[in-house]
C-alpha cells in the first residue's frame, strides 16, 4: 500500500527509530506517545487487521512485544507497568489500517485511561457468549 505509513516505515521510504527488526516483523518508536518508551510492533507484510494476522506473525508480535516490555520494565524509560493494546476496527480506535500492537510504559498518573461501563453481567448472557464464541473459534482447526 503506498500511502500505508508503515509500509513507508518498512520500506525505508518514511523516518523511523528502530527498536526491533526480524523477517516477520518491526518494532519502532511510536511518533505520537501514550507515554514516553511507547512502541509500535508490526507485522512487515501489509495487513489491516486482526484477524488477517497469521498464526506464526500474530505469536511474533507477541513475543517481540513481550521483549520490549520486559525491556521497559528493566528501566528503559519511566516504567511502573506495561500496556499491551491492539485497536482492530474504526469502532475499537484503529488510526492506521495496518496490524499494529501498542507497547507504552504505564506509570501513576500518566494520564491513560481506558473508559466503560463495567458492570456484572447475566451468567446466562456470559454462557450464550461462550457457545456462540466456542462454535466460532473453533471452524479454523487451531
Amino acid at each position: 500500500m503506498s500511502d500505508c505509513v508503515f509500509c513507508l516505515i518498512r520500506d525505508g521510504r518514511a523516518p523511523v527509530s528502530l527498536v526491533h527488526s526480524d523477517a516477520l516483523v518491526l518494532a519502532f518508536m511510536d511518533l505520537n506517545p501514550v507515554t514516553p518508551g511507547h512502541v509500535l510492533v508490526v507485522p512487515r507484510e501489509h495487513v489491516v487487521g486482526l484477524g488477517d494476522v497469521d498464526d506464526e506473525v500474530g505469536a511474533r508480535m507477541w513475543r517481540v512485544a513481550r521483549r520490549v516490555g520486559t525491556a521497559l520494565r528493566g528501566g528503559a524509560v519511566r516504567c511502573e507497568g506495561v500496556n499491551l493494546f491492539l485497536a482492530d476496527g474504526e469502532a475499537a480506535g484503529q488510526e492506521v489500517f495496518h496490524a499494529h500492537l501498542h507497547v507504552f510504559p504505564r506509570f501513576v498518573g500518566d494520564g491513560f485511561s481506558l473508559r466503560g461501563v463495567w458492570e456484572e453481567a447475566d451468567r446466562a448472557v456470559l454462557d450464550d457468549h461462550a457457545e456462540r464464541l466456542r462454535a466460532l473459534v473453533g471452524q479454523d482447526g487451531g
